[in-house]
């Protein structure tokens, strides 16, 4: 993965961060064999530097595997554009919840995974796998998939080209899924049924920038909605989500 790393002439700053770029949404727990490996690294330098993050709290170690920790998520909360949208859609969130009493999502796009920046637990017991901080497929959940109706067409394609079925219900089909982007994009909205975990129905809409609604790069963030059932409550659903989305998106704009 990452080159010549082990190379007497590799900073210290690079290889730290091929250790920690060795982790993607499908690699969250690795050994430290694997460490070595996807940071292209030998394995007395990883088992160094894992220690020492570790230490510092970049790293936490479980058992024999090793995971991102929660103080590089801190960190990443300092991010002017993430503090500003969580600090601005906030409010918002708080909104959805109080009428619809659902579990809320904000969340953008990192790669080919959708990262959770916030969340608010609805009242009904629906099986719902996100934290913040936490990264999913965008194929499979709705905030994902919005997301990733908006993102440049080399996102697509490497996402089309990867899909695996977590439930019975995951869209694998590449022209399937390609049609549900497309609608997306018409309709302004995107649902799952039960694709990331069953019992779990979703729904969400995208926050543009202002001015830019037509835009794939005018999107930085989706909004959605968990929920038992879709059937009888999407209408409902989708406008309160278009509502706060606005609102989060002339909040950005006078924020400026």
């Amino acid at each position: 993965m990452a080159g010549n790393l082990s190379t007497p002439g590799a900073g210290v700053g690079a290889r730290l961060f091929a250790v920690l770029a060795a982790f993607d949404a499908t690699h969250r727990a690795l050994t430290l064999t694997e460490l070595s490996g996807r940071a292209a690294l030998p394995l007395s330098t990883t088992h160094r530097l894992a220690a020492e993050l570790v230490e510092l709290g970049g790293l936490d170690r479980r058992g024999d595997r090793y995971v991102i920790g929660r103080r590089l998520w801190d960190i990443g909360l300092l991010a002017p554009v993430q503090t500003e949208l969580r600090h601005v859609a906030a409010p918002f969130l708080q909104d959805l919840y109080a009428a619809t009493h659902a579990t809320v999502h904000l969340a953008e796009r990192d790669g080919t995974a959708a990262v959770y920046l916030d969340r608010i637990s609805g009242n009904a017991s629906v099986p719902v796998v996100s934290r913040v901080g936490g990264r999913l497929p965008l194929y499979a959940t709705g905030v994902g998939k919005v997301l990733l109706a908006w993102a440049p067409e080399s996102v697509q394609r490497e996402v089309l080209g990867s899909l695996e079925r977590i439930t019975p219900y995951t869209v694998t089909q590449p022209g399937r899924l390609a049609e549900q982007l497309a609608r997306a994009r018409r309709d302004g909205y995107a649902e799952t049924v039960e694709e990331m975990s069953p019992g779990a129905c979703s729904v969400a809409v995208p926050v543009h920038l202002t001015g830019g609604a037509g835009s794939r790069s005018s999107v930085v963030a989706a909004l959605g909605l968990v929920v038992p059932d879709l059937r009888r409550v999407r209408p409902r659903l989708v406008a309160a989500l278009r509502v706060a989305a606005a609102g989060i998106t002339r909040s950005l704009s006078t924020s400026d």
